[in-house]
């Protein structure tokens, strides 16, 4: 189906943080598969990981026990808030599996009238009706029939308003820690906290969207752990495998306590193979000083960043983001930018609020950081010699 609006660009190889395209040309890839592949490509550990499972098992189904599974979920569990694990396929089934515990949790506490779910104008949860319902963003539910029902959208970290949303028939409020998709933009903790206590004294459940900043890209193996603020329940995929294709929802045994057997399924999900890339990814993520690494380019790169902010006025007005996942607020159209970029051969993505996004994997080394910085120099000189030959 014509869904895509693809780069005529095809690659046939990858290694670190190098793509190697059909033609032979070689691209330096700061997209990572749109947050997926955080250790990059061809990583070694991985590479093992899949190999020595394909040999072995695929699948079963979730009709037995699946010990790979369990090894994911209580390393998951060990290294968050959470208690239980539910595994999917994709960000946008563990967001619905976020939302159905919200709801089915109330329905067993004895609120079942409490299912509607507070979210924020600007997210993006996912692809499904529900969850394109969720992120409430026109352009992507035209055409589609009704808007499943049961979410509040508010304007973007206005707590008044998220307050007067708040009604008896409200079982949840969802937020992404840090708005991707959204044009990268931050949610200040005071506002979080904020809404965890809301949560608290009103009896709902705080609901992370974590499928874009988990898994390292904000310099902790999740973004919440950098705020201090807790959810109840946590959606995650993207970087899970390393580039294979794994979702998971989070959650406390009490948010979870009504996800009970024929509540919930997945044929595919927990699958053998799809956790050997998960618990391997865990492997290079939990190693000592992994996370110190991220921290330590991320400084380095915003530092890069500023200067040529500072140097290009004309095509990037501001630097967001934390960690590794950065966006320019751009002056120019955004796709002018990624354009402009893809033509220096670094791959960049464009996001809302004509924001393009920097995603490089998080293995990326100091060297490699300078080439992208010189890149984006080059990119930037050639769109600000252009405004000023229009003007």
């Amino acid at each position: 189906m014509g869904t895509f609006a693809r780069v005529h660009l095809a690659f046939e190889r990858g290694e670190g943080v190098w793509l190697t395209a059909t033609n032979g040309e070689r691209y330096l890839d700061f997209t990572s598969g749109v947050a997926v592949n955080a250790l990059g490509h061809a990583h070694p550990h991985l590479v093992a990981a899949l190999t020595a499972q394909a040999q072995k098992l695929w699948h079963v189904s979730n009709l037995y026990e699946i010990p790979e599974a369990e090894r994911v979920a209580q390393r998951l569990c060990a290294a968050s808030f959470a208690d239980v694990a539910f595994f999917c396929n994709s960000g946008a089934e563990a967001v619905e599996c976020a939302i159905k515990t919200a709801r089915k949790y109330q329905a067993v506490t004895g609120h079942p009238e409490r299912y509607r779910i507070v979210t924020f104008e600007g997210a993006f949860h996912g692809r499904t009706l529900a969850t394109l319902a969720a992120g409430g963003q026109k352009k992507y539910l035209d055409g589609f029939g009704p808007v499943v029902e049961g979410f509040d959208q508010v304007p973007f970290a206005d707590l008044e308003a998220t307050k007067h949303a708040v009604g008896s028939e409200t079982a949840a409020i969802m937020i992404e820690p840090l708005m991707g998709e959204g044009g990268v933009r931050t949610v200040e903790t005071s506002f979080l906290r904020a809404l965890r206590e809301i949560c608290d004294e009103q009896g709902l459940l705080l609901v992370f969207d974590e499928v874009q900043t988990g898994m390292g890209r904000t310099g902790e193996l999740f973004a919440y752990q950098r705020t201090g603020v807790t959810p109840d329940i946590m959606a995650l995929a993207k970087a899970l495998g390393g580039g294979f294709p794994v979702g998971a929802c989070l959650a406390t045994r009490e948010a979870a306590q009504g996800m009970t057997a024929g509540t919930h399924g997945s044929t595919f999900g927990g699958n053998p193979l799809a956790m050997s890339a998960a618990d391997a990814t865990l492997d290079v993520m939990l190693a000592p000083g992994f996370f110190d690494h991220v921290k330590r380019i991320a400084l380095l790169f915003k530092q890069r960043l500023a200067e040529i902010k500072d140097r290009y006025p004309g095509v990037i007005a501001e630097v967001r983001g934390e960690g590794l996942l950065i966006g320019l607020k751009a002056v120019v159209p955004a796709g002018d930018l990624v354009d402009a970029l893809r033509a220096e051969h670094m791959l960049t993505v464009a996001a809302g609020d004509n924001v393009v996004r920097l995603l490089p994997p998080l293995i990326i080394s100091e060297q490699e950081i300078a080439e992208g910085v010189a890149r984006l120099d080059r990119a930037c000189a050639r769109l600000s010699r252009k405004k000023d030959a229009a003007q």
